[in-house]
């Protein structure tokens, strides 16, 4: 069998992972909330993030939206509605520098029923009312295709209809998707989410089921204070002091299949030396391989199976790395045993345990190159002028707080500023 993730095989040439791949769409299917540039939206309009989560590290000025992505995990986080993003600065003098990209997590908490508890009135006598427990899911659901309402190829998936889906003759499936929010009534307006939303849409009618165990917290005493607790607080710039925003694209979904390798080949204009000190002929596999940088050649590859995707999903999963070299890929970059097979150091690698909390970061996602292209459509001459240089990232990984850190009281907002390692492009 192929070394590929894979949780299942769909015919003798292709296979299908538990990775979940995001495009960019132009169109509104279902989920008016996930996207890929354009404004930013959030949980609750009464307490965006702080005003310095907006501002470039390297300069100080307001950065752009990359990505939008409503992040729900009711099986993993019933109580919890979440969002995430990641920010962006365009200029020039900020490129490749640390800060000039940063991730973000909102998580507002919810009841289990979706509406705020009213405590009792002091002149009524208190009872106490346990909550039913809710019945175990019977038939595990794939992750990926409850997030996204992805289809499998193979049918051990959901069978539910993509919502997201462009094909012809699709159509959406009522509640199938756990990302989707009720579309607004006005298109210009984004859509305004009641404390019921996580009940009606997810936690309700898809109970998702997450690979692995709970993360365990790390030692140590959280350093960094949370926002909601640091008192008054910037407020979030009005939009002038903002660049002109990306080009706004909707995503779709589908599960990330592979077709089954070739035996690489040595281009033309290519020539080998044997690697064997006896002068023999070598392995040609080896050597190719040798000659260049594995991990990119392992990411290209792996790109090339869906050329268009611009986002990789996969909580508690493994990113895929664009180089080993830089400090990203030492950090995440498995170890080999001796017996030659690859293992890993945990989901999250070593990825910087959270700030707030001290728990164990996980994996959540990915941007990868082709978002670039989608993001940076038609901005020739719009924007920073001269400083507005393009984007040189291979690819932005999320490392989310494995215990999902929030305020504990229903209905407050909290937002978190996780850690996105950025692998920077490489010059070939």
């Amino acid at each position: 069998m192929d070394p590929y993730d894979s949780d299942s095989s769909l015919d003798e040439d292709f296979t299908e992972t538990s990775v979940l791949l995001g495009y960019a769409a132009e169109e509104v299917i279902e989920d008016t909330i996930s996207h890929l540039g354009g404004w930013p939206s959030w949980i609750d309009d009464k307490t965006p993030p702080p005003g310095d989560y907006a501002n470039c590290k390297v300069c100080n000025q307001p950065m752009l939206l990359l990505l939008e992505l409503h992040g729900d995990l009711p099986d993993d986080f019933p109580t919890n509605e979440r969002r995430l993003y990641f920010f962006g600065c365009p200029r020039k003098p900020c490129n490749r520098k640390p800060g000039s990209i940063r991730a973000y997590r909102a998580t507002r908490k919810v009841s289990l029923d979706g509406t705020p508890q009213q405590a009792p009135k002091r002149d009524e006598p208190k009872t106490e009312k346990k909550a039913e427990p809710r019945a175990p899911q019977k038939t595990k659901q794939d992750l990926g295709a409850s997030l996204f309402g992805a289809t499998s190829l193979t049918g051990s998936v959901s069978s539910n209809s993509n919502p997201f889906s462009s094909n012809p003759g699709s159509t959406p499936a009522d509640n199938s998707n756990p990302f989707a929010s009720p579309k607004p009534t006005t298109p210009a307006a984004p859509p305004k989410e009641s404390t019921n939303a996580l009940a009606e849409s997810f936690a309700d009618k898809v109970r998702l089921s997450s690979p692995g165990q709970e993360p365990s917290a790390v030692t140590g005493t959280p350093s960094k204070p949370t926002p909601e607790s640091a008192g008054s607080q910037t407020p979030w710039p009005a939009q002038p002091a903002f660049p002109a925003p990306y080009t706004k694209f909707f995503l779709d979904a589908e599960y990330e299949t592979l077709s089954r390798p070739s035996t690489p080949t040595v281009p033309e204009n290519v020539t080998m030396e044997p690697m064997d000190e006896g002068g023999g002929t070598g392995d040609l596999k080896d050597t190719f391989e040798s000659e260049l940088d594995k991990a990119f050649m392992k990411f290209s590859t792996r790109l090339t199976h869906n050329p268009e995707q611009v986002l990789r999903y996969e909580f508690r999963g493994a990113p895929l790395l664009y180089s080993y070299a830089d400090q990203v890929g030492k950090r995440l970059h498995p170890e080999a045993t001796t017996a030659g097979h690859v293992t890993t150091t945990g989901a999250g690698g070593s990825m910087p345990p959270c700030e707030y909390c001290g728990a164990r970061r996980v994996f959540e996602m990915q941007m990868v190159p082709h978002a670039i292209s989608m993001l940076e459509e038609g901005r020739e001459g719009v924007g920073l002028g001269k400083d507005d240089s393009g984007m040189e990232w291979g690819t932005i990984i999320l490392g989310v707080c494995g215990k999902d850190c929030a305020p504990e009281a229903e209905g407050q907002t909290g937002w978190r500023e996780e850690w996105a390692g950025v692998q920077w492009e490489e010059l070939r």
